[in-house]
C-alpha cells in the first residue's frame, strides 16, 4: 500500500512495532481482545459522559439564570480564541507522544518531561500575546477586568491535555474521566456559584471560575501521573529534540486544532451578526450538544494503540472493522442523545432560562451535526497515522467550507428578515453541512487506503429512531417537568429497547459487558487501578 505521506513510511516505525508472532487460531484471539479493548475504553468514558451531564447542567443554570445571556455571550466569545490556542499549544502531543513515548530509546518520564516544556513554553508565548493584545478575544466587549485573566487559561488547558495523553499510553481512560467529566466541570459550576456571594468578584465570576476549573483539572491530572511514570533520572531538555518533534506533530496540531475550530468558529463569525444576548443563547444549545459530541472521545485514546498495532501487522481489514464498530457505536449513542435532548429541546434550554427557548433550532441541527461528525472522527483516528498531510488539508477545506457557509447562511437569513434565532439556527445548520462533508471524504479516504468500506450507518438505527420520537412526541403535551423527568427516560429507554434487539449483534454486546480480565492486555487497567503502574 502506498501514499503514506507524513507517517513515516509503514509501521515498522510506530509504537509497538515488531509485534510477537501470532499463533495458529491466535488472530480470532487478537480481534476479540481489541474489541474489549475498545469496549472497555468505552464504558469508561461513557460513565464520564454521564458525569459530565450531570456537572454541566447547574453552570448552564447558574450562568443562565444569575449572570445572564449578555456575559454568557461575551465570555463564550472569548472562550473560542482561549481553547483553539490550547489546542495549538499542545503542537500535536495529544495524538503525537505516543508515537514518540513508543521509540523506546528514552526514559518515558524524560519524554514527557520534553512534551510538557514544549507545551508550557509555547503555551505561555501565546498567553502572553493574548494578554497583551486581547482585542481578539472580545469583539463584543468584556464583562469586567477580570476577563484579562483568561489567556493564563491557555496554559493549563495544554499542559492538562499532554498529561493526559501520557497517561492514555498506558491506558488510564479514569484519569482523563476524573479530570475532564468530574473536576473540572464542577469546580466550574460551584465556583460560578460561590462567587455570586462575593461582591467584589461577583462580576467577573465566570472567568475566575474557569480558571479554577481549568486549574483544578490540570491538578487531577498531575496526580496521577507523577504516579505511574514518576520524576525523570537525570533529565535535561534536549532542545534539537524538542524542535524536531514539534516540527514533526506540526500536521496533527493543526488537525487538532481545526477539530476544536469547527465547534468554536460559529460562535466566533456569530458574534460579528448578532447581539451578545444571542450568543449567550446559541452558547448553551453547543455546551447541551457537546455532551453527546463526547461520547465519541470514549474511544480515541483506546482506538489509536489498536490501530497502530494492526498497522505493524499490515492487517488492513481489521483495521476497516474496528473503525466501523467503533464508529456504530458512537453513532448509535450520540443518535439516542441526540433524540433525548432533541425532543425535549425546548424544556431543555428552559431550564436556563425563558429567554434561552430561542435556541432549540440551533440546538437540534448542533445535535443533528454531532451524529454526522462521527465518521470523520473514527475514520481520522486511521488517517494520522495513515495519510497525516492529506487528512490535514480535508480538515482545512472542511473549516473553509463552514466558515463560506455560516456567512453565506447567515446573510441569507438577515436578507429574509428572519430573527436572530434563525440566524443561529443558520450557523448550526453550516456546521451540519460541513462535518457531513469531513465524513463522507475521509471514510472514503480511509476505504480506498485500507481496500475496505468505510460505513457507519445500519438501517435498524432508523427502526429505532421511529417509535422514540413518537413516544417523545406524546411527552411535549405534557407540562414540562414530567417531559423532563419521564420523557427522556422514556425516549432514551424506548430507543435503546429496539436498538439493542434489532441492530445489536455478539460483537455489538461487547461494549455493555464486564468480561474477564486478560492478563496480556493493558487495556484491563483502564480504571483506577492503572495508575498503580506496569
Amino acid at each position: 500500500m502506498t501514499g503514506r505521506d507524513g507517517a513515516g513510511g509503514h509501521g515498522a516505525d510506530l509504537p509497538g512495532a515488531n509485534p510477537a508472532p501470532r499463533g495458529p487460531g491466535s488472530r480470532e484471539d487478537g480481534e476479540s481482545s481489541d474489541l474489549a479493548t475498545l469496549a472497555k475504553g468505552g464504558r469508561t468514558n461513557f460513565f464520564g459522559f454521564l458525569l459530565r451531564l450531570v456537572a454541566r447542567l447547574p453552570f448552564l443554570f447558574i450562568a443562565g439564570r444569575f449572570y445572564g445571556a449578555d456575559q454568557l455571550g461575551r465570555f463564550a466569545s472569548a472562550l473560542i480564541i482561549i481553547e483553539i490556542g490550547g489546542q495549538l499549544a499542545t503542537l500535536g502531543l495529544k495524538r503525537g507522544l505516543a508515537k514518540e513515548m513508543g521509540q523506546g530509546d528514552r526514559e518515558e518520564a524524560a519524554v514527557i518531561a520534553d512534551g510538557l516544556l514544549l507545551s508550557l513554553l509555547f503555551s505561555s508565548l501565546l498567553a502572553g500575546i493574548l494578554f497583551v493584545f486581547p482585542e481578539p478575544m472580545f469583539p463584543n466587549g468584556m464583562n469586567s477586568r477580570w476577563d484579562l485573566l483568561l489567556p493564563f487559561a491557555l496554559v493549563f488547558l495544554a499542559v492538562t491535555e499532554v498529561m493526559l495523553a501520557a497517561l492514555a499510553f498506558r491506558y488510564n481512560i479514569a484519569a482523563t474521566v476524573r479530570s475532564r467529566a468530574v473536576v473540572e466541570p464542577w469546580v466550574l459550576s460551584i465556583a460560578a456559584g460561590a462567587l455570586l456571594f462575593v461582591p467584589a468578584l461577583a462580576e467577573g465570576g465566570l472567568a475566575i471560575s474557569y480558571l479554577l476549573s481549568v486549574a483544578a483539572a490540570a491538578i487531577t491530572a498531575f496526580v496521577p501521573m507523577l504516579r505511574m511514570y514518576g520524576l525523570p533520572h537525570g533529565w535535561t531538555p534536549q532542545t534539537m529534540r524538542l524542535l524536531r518533534l514539534a516540527r514533526e506533530n506540526l500536521p496533527l496540531a493543526l488537525a487538532d486544532a481545526i477539530e476544536w475550530g469547527t465547534r468554536r468558529l460559529d460562535i466566533a463569525i456569530l458574534g460579528f451578526f448578532v447581539s451578545p444576548a444571542t450568543v449567550g443563547v446559541y452558547y448553551v444549545a453547543v455546551q447541551v450538544a457537546s455532551l453527546p459530541q463526547k461520547l465519541k472521545t470514549s474511544f480515541e485514546p483506546i482506538l489509536g494503540p489498536v490501530i497502530v498495532r494492526k498497522l505493524n501487522e499490515k492487517d488492513y481489514a481489521a483495521i476497516a472493522r474496528q473503525v466501523c464498530q467503533a464508529g456504530f457505536w458512537i453513532i448509535a449513542a450520540q443518535t439516542g442523545v441526540a433524540l433525548a435532548l432533541g425532543i425535549t429541546g425546548e424544556a431543555v434550554m428552559g431550564l436556563v432560562g425563558p429567554g434561552f427557548v430561542g435556541g432549540t433550532g440551533a440546538l437540534a441541527f448542533l445535535l443533528l451535526a454531532e451524529v454526522v461528525a462521527a465518521t470523520a472522527v473514527v475514520s481520522e483516528a486511521a488517517l494520522i497515522y495513515l495519510a497525516r498531510i492529506r487528512n490535514l488539508v480535508v480538515s482545512i477545506v472542511t473549516i473553509c467550507l463552514q466558515a463560506a457557509l455560516t456567512v453565506g447562511l447567515i446573510t441569507l437569513a438577515q436578507r429574509l428578515g428572519l430573527a436572530e434565532a434563525f440566524q443561529a439556527a443558520s450557523v448550526a445548520l453550516a456546521l451540519g453541512l460541513a462535518l457531513g462533508f469531513a465524513s463522507i471524504t475521509k471514510s472514503r479516504m480511509l476505504g480506498r487506503m485500507l481496500g475496505e468500506s468505510i460505513n457507519n450507518f445500519r438501517w435498524p438505527l432508523i427502526w429505532a429512531i421511529a417509535p422514540a420520537v413518537a413516544v417523545g412526541y406524546l411527552f411535549t403535551l405534557l407540562p414540562e417537568w414530567i417531559e423532563l423527568a419521564l420523557g427522556v427516560p422514556a425516549i432514551l429507554g424506548t430507543y435503546g429497547l429496539v436498538i439493542w434487539r434489532k441492530g445489536f449483534g455478539p460483537e455489538d454486546r461487547v461494549l455493555f459487558k464486564s468480561g474477564g480480565k486478560t492478563a496480556a492486555n493493558p487495556a484491563d487497567e483502564v480504571l483506577p487501578s492503572a495508575e498503580r503502574g506496569r
